[in-house]
């Protein structure tokens, strides 16, 4: 069963207690392979592996069900540091 783009958005925000998420369907809308950035100030102090393992964590029922997850995870600072998109 495929995860829709908008709820695994919901579900990062509700348990990571996210204040930016971008999450991009790379499966061309099939809902099996995902690329998220998650800024989260739950990440603070952490280093990207247990960032990595908290999101797993939180998101463990739908990522059980997707072919693909690539996360990039930021605290809101590191986030406000990287250089701005075109």
């Amino acid at each position: 069963m495929p995860v829709a783009q908008a709820h695994l958005k919901e579900a990062i925000i509700t348990k990571l207690e996210a204040e930016h998420v971008e999450v991009t369907d790379t499966s061309n809308g099939c809902g099996q392979s995902f690329d998220v950035v998650i800024v989260s100030k739950k990440f603070e102090g952490k280093p990207t592996l247990q960032r990595h393992r908290l999101v797993n964590e939180a998101l463990k029922d739908e990522i059980a069900v997707i072919h693909a997850f690539s996360q990039k995870t930021y605290t809101p600072e590191q986030f406000a540091a990287l250089p701005k998109k075109a």
